[in-house]
């Protein structure tokens, strides 16, 4: 390829290169083969007397749109698809072993995560026996190391890495199960819903590597994210259908499997699920169409919609928002799901775009939800006020204001990207920044929290 001695020319081409490589329809070879004509083009246009950064913006506006590059590289290469959607990308461009040696080792994960749930009753705590609380503090620490083992595989990071990656998941088996909590004691709760939020940073270092510090980095663990729970959403669907199915034949012979599901059926399927939806969401990097788009379009405006009625009609009746924890809990999820939402969109959207009707409607749900959060926030304050701190008023506390903080900024700059004053990228960089916060604060829940409240 041709080599340019401007350097800023140069990393135009890098930070280029590193956009391209995001779409999902294009391959490494794809990339090198684009990037090999944009070189020429600019070869070209800068014999031609332009500067570097004129001919580097004529050339790109000459390749095109990256949607219809997708399109017209899914059209040329259409046999791809069907490979890509049996096999992993290895099986297609590398030997058939290291595709073998790859699903022995993520079947073998999935397994030990099954094995890992069925451990405990070794010892006496069963699934169904009273030791239910024991198994929602540790629900993650049985499948989220085996995971974190996968990526340092598959990345090849060093043994080194490795034991570095494995000190905060001793630390959470450390505080989950040496807390004297109370029998279904609030704190004991809140670890369980926290710990795998603080975790789940660990399991993004073990996916970018050495990249977490770079925007792309993050960005790839949010997309990665957002589709493993769409691939692990299908993946419970055909699990009920299959337990369903199961119950019923041993019914149709006189017998209960109920135990047989409850005790092992769920709780190991749904541990080795993760490492196979993990493991799919790799494989299927490639695949022609990027879900989050589809997604993001979709839900957006339902959201949006959901959002408006419920302040209208909180408005029209007058009734406050009750902050029982059950409920609590759902206005944080919720609140959590719309910010997710922010994500995937702005994982999925080309930041050189001008703005466009969909991003004013993402920036109406940015402040429904951030009123909602208000709303939340003024009832929490109000109860605390009137009945004193409780582990899971302050707990909701810091949550609503770690989103409000977020969704607040996020407004801003999203109405600064509509009205011309910003780009893309500000949002975008604040949401990638902001990500450890989330983990930060569960990591605090569960080590502060039970012996600041007494462990009730």
């Amino acid at each position: 390829m041709t080599t340019f001695a401007d350097r800023p020319l140069e990393e135009q081409i890098t930070q280029w290169r590193a956009y391209v490589r995001r779409r999902r329809a294009l391959h490494g070879a794809d990339v090198e083969e684009l990037e090999g004509h944009l070189r020429d083009q600019l070869a070209a246009l800068t014999e031609g007397g332009l500067t570097g950064e004129e001919a580097f913006v004529v050339a790109v506006k000459r390749m095109g749109s990256l949607d219809a590059l997708s399109r017209e590289f899914a059209r040329a290469h259409s046999e791809r698809l069907w490979k890509q959607l049996v096999m992993a990308p290895d099986a297609v461009d590398d030997s058939a072993s290291t595709a073998h040696a790859e699903t022995l080792v993520v079947l073998s994960l999935a397994i030990a995560a099954a094995v890992a749930i069925k451990l405990p009753a070794l010892f006496g705590l069963r699934i169904g026996g009273g030791d239910e609380a024991f198994y929602a503090r540790n629900a993650s620490l049985f499948v989220l190391p085996w995971l974190a083992v996968y990526f340092v595989w598959k990345r090849g990071s060093d043994a080194v890495s490795g034991l570095r990656l494995a000190l905060p998941f001793a630390a959470g088996a450390v505080f989950a199960n040496v807390f004297p909590f109370r029998t279904g004691s609030n704190t004991e709760a809140l670890t369980a819903l926290h710990l795998p939020i603080a975790l789940w940073l660990a399991i993004g270092f073990a996916y970018v590597r050495s990249h977490w510090f770079a925007a792309d980095g993050r960005m790839d663990f949010v997309r990665f994210s957002g589709e493993l729970v769409i691939y692990y959403v299908l993946i419970a669907l055909g699990g009920g259908v299959l337990t369903g199915f199961t119950m019923m034949m041993f019914r149709a012979i006189g017998m209960n499997a109920e135990w047989f599901a409850q005790g092992w059926l769920i709780p190991c399927g749904a541990a080795g699920a993760v490492i196979i939806a993990s493991w799919l969401v790799e494989a299927k990097q490639s695949v022609i169409e990027n879900m989050a788009p589809v997604l993001t379009r979709l839900f957006t405006p339902l959201f949006t919609l959901l959002l408006l009625v419920f302040l209208a009609t909180m408005a029209w009746t007058g009734s406050p928002i009750n902050v029982e924890r059950q409920l609590l809990i759902g206005f944080d999820l919720l609140l959590a799901v719309i910010v997710g939402l922010v994500l995937y969109a702005a994982s999925a959207r080309e930041p050189q775009a001008a703005p466009d009707l969909f991003d004013g409607l993402q920036l109406l749900l940015v402040v429904s939800a951030l009123v909602v959060d208000g709303v939340a926030l003024a009832a929490i304050a109000a109860r605390i006020s009137e009945f004193g701190f409780t582990p899971n008023r302050v707990a909701a506390l810091g949550e609503n204001l770690i989103l409000l903080v977020n969704l607040a900024w996020s407004a801003w700059l999203y109405a600064g990207f509509l009205r011309h004053r910003r780009s893309f990228a500000a949002l975008e960089r604040w949401q990638i920044a902001y990500l450890p916060v989330y983990s930060v604060w569960a990591a605090l829940v569960v080590v502060l929290f039970p012996p600041v409240f007494g462990y009730r």
